[in-house]
């Protein structure tokens, strides 16, 4: 495959004010975003997303899970196009950058090899998968995993938020319901650019990431129930008190978790306190857990040891339990191949780089299952995601679009 030559560079102006302008739709209390998926706001950037994509000449595809496809041609539209691409959803408190960075870097992709004049062989599709972040309706990566068969698009439709409202009712309600069957597209590879969502980068002061593997993970729901209970005339020892039990489900998850280091995490997020009274003994608790590791053999491991530990917790407090598992995937090894090219793009272009795991999980990580696939990611600051103070400079956006820029055009053959 023809490498693109040294001096090709995306235009990073470009990239920086559609990355702006992008974040001034559904603008955050504190300088992030809240661009949830299949909500008005979401469907607003869309809208943006498509005119640009328009703009530059690409065809817009859309598939019965929302996610949209536009398309560069190639000069041999029979061959399977290189894919490029992330999401446009955020959290509800979430950054600028956060997977926006990988859809505006792929169309800034096709907006420079238009400047530039440069054809070729494989067409390239820019992609925007619905529902990445699993805020609004669970799970996470939900239209890649359909797309890669190991979600059930019936199922998925009918998933309710908080409110009751539907997934599949409410991405026909705000239009972005297509026709296209889910997951037919054949795909010669796929790459994504993300910010870390982590240190490593900017402590080390490498400029580059070359993501080799992804966690693994496994979220778990856990429902508690003892007896609620007046604080004050209630007994300590004839207390079954649900809060208690999940306060040390929360430390047994921490010490497990350390128990697997370097890469192993884990942690309780969510969490409801019913009756949630302040002078009532909490009768229930429910609350989720989430594991994460690059390798399957400790994810089990610790998946195990939590039950195990739960249910010591539970008979010593004499309440009782239900773990119900909510979403899992396996760790991800990405294509040898696209990694390299990765690498090698990031060496012609004199950018530091390492290779690094992915603590988060990504779409790349589904899409790894039916396609090649590789990730390049850039320095966040502090290491700070999922949280609207979350922040890069220009130039590491810049640095991980070139790369993403020579990765790509590398897989889909520059035409002479």
């Amino acid at each position: 495959m023809a490498a693109p030559g040294e001096n090709l560079q995306i235009n990073s102006d470009r990239l920086w004010d559609s990355i702006m302008e992008m974040a001034k739709i559904g603008p955050g209390i504190a300088g992030g975003n809240n661009r949830q998926t299949v909500t008005d706001e979401d469907g607003e950037g869309r809208h943006l997303f498509k005119r640009w994509c328009e703009a530059a000449g690409l065809e817009m595809g859309l598939d019965e899970m929302g996610t949209m496809f536009a398309r560069r041609e190639g000069t041999d539209p029979e061959l399977p196009p290189v894919y490029v691409g992330s999401h446009l959803d955020t959290q509800p408190t979430g950054g600028k950058y956060d997977g926006v960075l990988g859809v505006l870097g792929g169309l800034e992709v096709v907006r420079s090899l238009n400047d530039l004049g440069i054809k070729t062989r494989h067409p390239i599709v820019v992609t925007n998968w619905t529902n990445e972040e699993g805020a609004r309706f669970a799970p996470a990566m939900m239209a890649s995993g359909v797309f890669a068969g190991v979600l059930d698009q019936a199922d998925v439709y009918g998933h309710v938020d908080k409110a009751g409202k539907k997934f599949g009712e409410e991405l026909e309600r705000i239009g972005w319901k297509g026709s296209e069957k889910v997951g037919e597209r054949k795909i010669h590879a796929f790459f994504e650019l993300h910010i870390e969502q982590g240190p490593i980068l900017e402590d080390e002061g490498i400029d580059i990431g070359v993501v080799t593997h992804g966690q693994g993970l496994k979220w778990l729901q856990v429902t508690l129930t003892g007896k609620e209970a007046h604080t004050g005339s209630t007994p300590m020892p004839k207390r079954r008190n649900a809060g208690l039990g999940m306060a040390r489900v929360i430390e047994l998850v921490h010490e497990i978790a350390m128990d697997y280091q370097p890469d192993a995490v884990g942690a309780v997020g969510h969490m409801e306190v019913y009756p949630n009274s302040r002078n009532i003994i909490a009768g229930r608790t429910v609350f989720t857990i989430d594991i994460r590791s690059p390798e399957k053999e400790v994810l089990d491991a610790m998946d195990g040891r939590i039950r195990e530990g739960i249910d010591t917790i539970c008979e010593a407090l004499d309440i009782k339990y239900q773990i119900e598992q909510v979403g899992h995937f396996d760790p991800v090894t990405f294509d040898k191949g696209c990694v390299k090219a990765v690498r090698d793009a990031a060496e012609r272009l004199g950018y530091t780089h390492r290779n690094i795991v992915s603590g988060a999980g990504h779409d790349a990580c589904w899409i790894n299952r039916v396609a090649p696939t590789a990730m390049v990611m850039c320095p966040c600051v502090d290491g700070l995601s999922h949280n609207e103070a979350e922040e890069i400079t220009k130039e590491w956006a810049a640095a991980g679009a070139d790369v993403l820029f020579h990765a790509v055009v590398e897989t889909a053959e520059i035409v002479a």
